[in-house]
């Protein structure tokens, strides 16, 4: 009989139970073929492979070719995410993924009936990512039919959960909601992060930030170069789903930020100045943010993406 672990590497057709978790204008063909070549599944952000953005026609093209690149430079399984709820940027992605025979669906939000069902439908296969993991959620997106589960502690990077829960406590009281494998997500950067994970109940691991740390991560060199002199208190809370390494203008939006009206002011000032995609993808470090998770202090190197699986799953 197969372990939990054991089936989501099945479920997955990879080597490891770790997913490359999908990151807005920080994932391209190169990130996430090599992922997958080296036993993990790569997963095709918003935005994958681009500079700017596009109407949700042009997207889909786009978006299709990225696939199309991808898959010439592997024949491994990899897959693409869609936001919910959805909407038209999100739904040509879908679409041209099902288009372009991509059977492995990121879902992050909320539980979708009919987007999980035109999915499976597709013979899709579908990680889920509640924002807010809690045992209801996670069941009820199990009843939906979805593959595996992913539960996010507050450590994470990207859009951090609303509640405060650290992965520490969230993983063990996901797992033991549902009974179909559960993926832990938040601050997992080394071998340590990845035995933690399982020894909290965890089927594997869903990794973002550390994968930005790599050789074939489109992220600005300038950015990584910053981030290896880092340390953890160098991360700000800029808003209240949102932290940044301490850019000049995460710096004034930290001593701003005071409650739910400063934080919707300060995503739109964010917005304004290009968000990750002018601090992370063009390496501005006065006028964007870098979203990472809360332990980049233990990151000492950027590693072939193959070296930092190899190590990770040792």
């Amino acid at each position: 009989m197969l372990n939990q672990s054991e089936k989501v590497i099945k479920i997955l057709g990879t080597k490891y139970p770790l997913i490359q978790a999908p990151m807005n204008w920080l994932t391209n063909a190169e990130l996430v073929a090599a992922v997958s070549n080296s036993g993990g599944l790569g997963i095709l952000g918003p935005n994958a492979g681009q500079r700017e953005a596009y109407s949700p026609e042009v997207t889909y093209q786009k978006f299709r070719e990225e696939i199309q690149k991808t898959k010439s430079i592997t024949d491994k399984n990899f897959g693409i995410n869609v936001l919910l709820p959805i909407n038209p940027f999100s739904e040509a992605l879908l679409n041209a993924a099902i288009d372009e025979g991509v059977k492995y669906f990121a879902t992050v939000g909320d539980a979708d009936s009919i987007i999980f069902k035109k999915i499976k439908e597709n013979n899709g296969v579908i990680i889920h990512r509640p924002l807010n993991p809690n045992s209801e959620n996670m069941r009820e997106a199990e009843s939906l039919g979805v593959d595996l589960l992913v539960a996010t502690g507050y450590d994470e990077g990207g859009v951090i959960p609303s509640q405060q829960i650290g992965t520490f406590s969230i993983v063990p009281a996901m797992v033991d909601s549902v009974s179909i494998p559960v993926l832990a997500a938040g601050g997992i950067n080394d071998k340590r992060g990845v035995k933690a994970a399982f020894a909290l109940g965890a089927s594997g691991v869903y990794i973002g930030t550390r994968f930005l740390l790599t050789k074939e991560s489109p992220m600005s060199n300038k950015v990584k170069e910053q981030i290896l002199k880092s340390k953890n208190q160098d991360m700000l809370l800029v808003a209240k789903q949102q932290r940044s390494l301490n850019t000049k203008i995460a710096v004034m939006l930290e001593s701003k930020y005071e409650d739910l009206v400063t934080s919707n002011e300060n995503i739109e000032i964010i917005r304004e100045n290009g968000g990750i995609r002018s601090g992370m993808l063009e390496g501005d470090l006065e006028n964007g943010i870098i979203s990472l998770n809360t332990s980049i202090e233990i990151i000492k190197n950027i590693p072939s993406v193959k070296d930092l699986i190899e190590e990770l799953m040792n």
